[in-house]
């Protein structure tokens, strides 16, 4: 069986409030490969804490869970990171495929500044897939690349809208218990999707003080990370994560971003445990 650590992924979330460190990115692994096993069911989970902006282009920022765990079953894997799963289903396989549902949490009126003003956006319930292909890497994993293509469509009246995001990930390091990955990533917005989250209603803008705005759809931002894992032992093990995302296009020109941040930043540190 494939290592259940493979493709783990922890991430910023879009939007933030009530999302966690381990969504939105593509799969970027966490820890090194393990050799394989004949077990039907494995299990790699991290759990901790982290640092967010409170919503997308916001400058202030929150406590957030830390949360990444991937189940596998007779080659198959269950991926949860934060509020996303995913389950692939081609296996052992270089390629990867299959379903993807995700919770995006509300932006309400409980955050600071004229933001606080505006509209609120509903939690959206998103559904979709993903593809991916993973290729490279010695005997150990170190070097492997893996690229991801994710679409996602809310169908719960919270936006709307869609997104796809592209993103290539690098296993930078594997040495002994110590490893390290690379990631990047770019996302997509529609129009209804931006205008969501960075777009300012003329009734918004009165109340608020912002100027008014109506973005279209286009790429929203650029993200990059890096995660940072030790294995204390067989089954427990330490990992951190830290990523960088700008904001460019139409997001980057809305007055929620210049009133707030156009680079937003995330931090987490969890405890891993494998089986």
């Amino acid at each position: 069986m494939r290592s259940v650590a493979a493709l783990a992924t922890v991430a910023l979330g879009i939007g933030y409030a009530g999302s966690a460190l381990g969504a939105d990115m593509p799969p970027a692994e966490v820890e090194p490969d393990v050799a394989a096993n004949d077990r039907v069911v494995s299990a790699f989970v991290a759990i901790g804490g982290g640092m967010a902006p409170e919503y997308a282009g916001s400058k202030r920022y929150k406590a957030i869970p830390f949360v990444v765990a991937n189940l596998g079953w007779r080659g198959m894997e269950l991926q949860i990171r934060g509020t996303e799963a995913r389950l692939d289903v081609l296996g052992d396989s270089a390629w990867s495929f299959g379903p993807v549902v995700k919770y995006r949490g509300e932006r309400d009126h409980d955050v600071k500044g004229p933001v606080r003003k505006l509209e609120k956006v509903d939690a959206a319930v998103e559904v979709g897939g993903f593809v991916g292909y993973k290729f490279g890497g010695d005997s150990n994993g170190q070097g492997a690349v893996s690229l991801t293509l994710t679409a996602l469509q809310d169908v719960a009246d919270g936006h709307d809208g869609f997104t796809v995001a592209a993103g290539v990930s690098y296993a930078a390091l594997r040495w002994g218990p110590l490893y390290v990955n690379l990631d990047s990533d770019v996302t997509y917005g529609s129009k209804k999707f931006n205008r969501a989250y960075f777009g300012v209603t003329e009734a918004g803008a009165a109340r608020s003080g912002l100027s008014a705005y109506r973005p279209d759809a286009g790429v929203r931002d650029v993200t990059a990370g890096l995660a940072v894992g030790y294995q204390l032992s067989e089954h427990w093990g330490v990992v951190a994560r830290a990523a960088v995302t700008r904001y460019v296009g139409d997001a980057a020109d809305s007055p929620i971003v210049k009133n707030g941040a156009k680079t937003g930043g995330l931090a987490g540190l969890g405890v891993t445990y494998r089986y």
